[in-house]
């Protein structure tokens, strides 16, 4: 939800490779980064089930790593936390006061720290690829080939013809071909992403768009799918889209405090409405990097975890066109240290991001409020390129 100008999405090179100080622009009102907490990213023992480690037991420079704050000031990023997990355990944390706009509230000035949830955004779309997947496991859909419009059989008289063709798999990937626009302006009707909130029965409203192209030829990125998703598991387990998500992925990883917001219609934004405390995030991200494994409990298969992050398509149109997209996961690379590193990630409008990078052990979370401007997602980048990557020890 409001996640649809072109100048939110359409970030371009510059917005993605900036990662140096003089990134930032002037300060506004919403762009300011306060002191770190005491500890210098020192993890508070909450009792949520991560084990608390030292940057320096885990391979990270610790000392490095207390630079954080003192650019994210300087760059005017608008950070409100920063998560670090290093070889399965909690080694980083920090928050900092910042301007946000919280799901349903006006936007303001608010504080943050290990127990304050956060909205995810479009890091929602990344969760309910794990919960397709779980489905899937469990049987309750027989595979991601699926025809779509077979979940759908009350809809027959509006659905547009091409829907035939498309699969569970063509929403996963954003490759369904269906006539679909968010880059517009929000008040723009021709936007499609507010009419999911507006519209009495936003699958109708799916449903009937024209098929422009054929499924598997063209990526278009595409929350209208997602929320599809989201209703197709909540008709093939009789159970709301959150008590779904409670049972099999939440519960299991220990995440007890969450909220999935519904839509003003009542639906709920499978695309955009997670929130989420950034530690639990973290979680999703560390279940990712185990192949679907959380303290010894299989709770996604690893054949899903594999295929949703094998890259799908070149994701033309947004951050540059220089991330791969794989089943509602980005992938890309970051140079730091010295490294040219391969990462996973889930991201969301204002700067959510979730990093995973497989082969440095290393997951890192972090939220931000900069949800009107170009810079959002560049201090995490900046982040990962000249303090997180470098601060690793072991080659």
């Amino acid at each position: 939800m409001r996640e649809g100008s072109r100048r939110l999405r359409r970030l371009g090179l510059a917005a993605v490779f900036m990662l140096a100080a003089s990134a930032a622009g002037a300060q506004t009102p919403q762009s300011s980064a306060g002191s770190p907490k005491p500890g210098c990213g020192s993890p508070a023992a909450i009792g949520d089930g991560w084990p608390i480690a030292t940057p320096d037991s885990v391979g990270l420079d610790g000392e490095r790593l207390c630079g954080i704050a003192a650019r994210l000031a300087a760059t005017n990023a608008n950070i409100h936390g920063v998560v670090i997990v290093r070889r399965g355990a909690l080694a980083f944390e920090q928050y900092f006061p910042g301007y946000d706009e919280p799901w349903g509230m006006g936007g303001g000035r608010h504080e943050f720290d290990a127990q304050t949830k956060h909205d995810m955004r479009s890091v929602s779309k990344s969760i309910v690829s794990l919960l397709a997947g779980i489905a899937i496991d469990r049987e309750l859909i027989k595979s991601a080939d699926e025809p779509v419009v077979k979940f759908f059989p009350d809809y027959s008289a509006v659905k547009s013809p091409g829907w035939d063709r498309i699969k569970i798999r063509h929403l996963l990937n954003m490759s369904s071909g269906i006539q679909w626009d968010e880059n517009l302006p929000w008040k723009d009707p021709k936007n499609d992403e507010p009419h999911l909130g507006n519209e009495a029965d936003p699958y109708r409203y799916v449903l009937s768009k024209p098929v422009a192209a054929p499924p598997d030829t063209v990526w278009n990125y595409n929350g209208g799918g997602t929320d599809l998703l989201g209703n197709i598991i909540e008709r093939v387990s009789g159970k709301s889209l959150d008590a779904f998500a409670r049972e099999t992925l939440f519960a299991p990883l220990g995440i007890a405090d969450w909220e999935w917001m519904k839509y003003r219609n009542e639906h709920f934004a499978s695309a955009a409405g997670l929130r989420l405390r950034p530690r639990d995030a973290a979680k999703i991200g560390q279940l990712v990097l185990n192949k679907g494994a959380w303290n010894g409990q299989q709770i996604v298969s690893p054949k899903w975890i594999e295929q949703s992050v094998a890259p799908r398509f070149q994701a033309l149109g947004y951050f540059g066109g220089l991330f791969y997209y794989g089943q509602q996961w980005w992938m890309g690379r970051t140079l730091g240290g010295g490294r040219d590193v391969k990462w996973i990630a889930a991201q969301g409008l204002g700067g959510q991001r979730i990093f995973i990078a497989p082969e440095l052990d290393l997951v890192v979370m972090t939220t931000s409020g900069l949800y009107a401007s170009g810079r959002q997602g560049q201090a995490a980048l900046d982040l990962l390129a000249n303090f997180i990557i470098p601060s690793i020890k072991d080659k």
